[in-house]
């Protein structure tokens, strides 16, 4: 169960870059500016945003199975329209394929691993989920710039269209294991409160705010890291990305020691906090320069580790939260909705620190961030004592 729902979500994270890593071919194939091809990814991530917070609704009534095939459906079925696509507007219809069928996993994924995953292994399990992204992100722009490369930006999108056609294969071969193909049963206990009743409560709200703030933070990192360490530290473009790659590289080291931890005890919050703090702090010294550029990729990689370390006892978080509130009948749309804000944060990034490098401001960006992981610290805390108060039987 554990790796069949890393696999989809690694898909889900592969279909993230395929727009962004075929940039540079749409661009000169039909004449768009960076603006232009940039919606693409702005329509991609309001549609997901959207459908995320929405499609755990449909989870939650007919089981995650068949919102599973749906999804990845449409991921392979975004591949060909993008291959197939002879103008702008049919890149955008590409890009909202992509978006629909991207919105459904989160949900999907963490009802899946919540009822069938044993709650000592359930630390791994977020912690195998969170990797499989990392690795989806990873693993698509090599493969697809390739492709590009050696034949043409259409059988890329053909390639990616494979992709998602081979989980979805994947997925109906194990439909068994996958056993959640049905809606909740009697045995899952009656739904407490009605159908909406959980937007009603300022836990909810707050587990969503979090993932915006983070996301927030590791948007800017990502968007604008070499481009803001070429101006700040003046060191080459090779040198630069290499801080981000140890960025990623420890983000991913950090969430496989993280599910260690993450199911032990109730100290999830404290846990996220900590380790949060620490990232703070790095961000804060990479913005105030008082180091060499040498140490770009160790700063970097403390930060990426500690916010990957986060990852797994962030999501047992959230997991307490929903029960603790609504019982385990409502995972699919507590979950949907809280990490839309992962998609809404990736979103407004550009919005809010584009300025700011159009401005030459480009310490401001590292030091937006630190003040955003030291913002999330606040709302993590909150979620955790919140969740301790009204804990109840899984």
């Amino acid at each position: 169960m554990i790796s069949l729902v890393g696999y989809v979500h690694g898909t889900s994270h592969f279909f993230h870059f395929m727009f962004p890593a075929l940039f540079p071919w749409l661009m000169a194939d039909f004449g768009l500016n960076f603006t232009q091809v940039g919606l693409t990814m702005t329509v991609f991530f309001v549609v997901s945003g959207i459908g995320q917070a929405l499609s755990g609704f449909v989870v939650d009534r007919i089981g995650a199975l068949r919102v599973l095939y749906g999804g990845t459906g449409l991921l392979a079925l975004s591949g060909l329209a993008l291959a197939a696509a002879q103008n702008f507007p049919m890149l955008l219809f590409a890009a909202f394929l992509a978006g629909l069928g991207n919105c459904v996993f989160h949900p999907v994924d963490f009802t899946l691993l919540n009822r069938r995953v044993s709650h000592p292994r359930l630390g791994h399990a977020f912690s195998v989920h969170g990797l499989t992204g990392n690795l989806g992100w990873a693993v698509a722009p090599v493969m697809l710039t390739t492709i590009a490369t050696a034949w043409h930006w259409r059988v890329a999108g053909v390639a990616a269209a494979i992709v998602g056609l081979v989980a979805l294969l994947v997925a109906f071969a194990n439909r068994e294991t996958l056993g959640d193909a049905h809606a909740p049963t009697e045995a899952d206990g009656k739904p407490k409160g009605g159908t909406f009743d959980f937007l009603r409560t300022p836990t909810v709200w707050l587990c969503f705010t979090f993932f915006l703030i983070v996301t927030l933070a590791f948007g800017a990192l990502q968007n604008y890291s070499t481009p803001i360490f070429r101006e700040v530290y003046g060191v080459s473009i090779p040198l630069a990305a290499s801080a981000l790659t140890a960025y990623l590289l420890a983000s991913a080291a950090g969430t496989a020691t993280g599910g260690f931890f993450a199911a032990q005890g109730e100290g999830q919050d404290r846990r996220v906090a900590i380790a949060l703090a620490i990232a703070a702090v790095a961000a804060a010294v990479l913005a105030s320069a008082v180091l060499s550029a040498f140490f770009l990729p160790v700063l970097m990689a403390i930060m990426g580790f500690c916010v990957g370390f986060s990852g797994p006892s962030r999501d047992i978080l959230v997991r307490r939260a929903a029960t603790s509130t609504f019982g385990q009948r409502a995972f699919g749309r507590v979950y949907g909705f809280t990490y839309s804000g992962l998609d809404v944060g990736f979103a407004i990034a550009p919005l809010v620190f584009g300025p700011m490098m159009d401005g030459g401001q480009y310490t401001h960006v590292l030091w937006g961030a630190a003040a955003l992981q030291l913002l999330a610290i606040t709302t993590a805390l909150t979620v955790g004592s919140r969740a301790r108060v009204k804990a109840a039987p899984n």
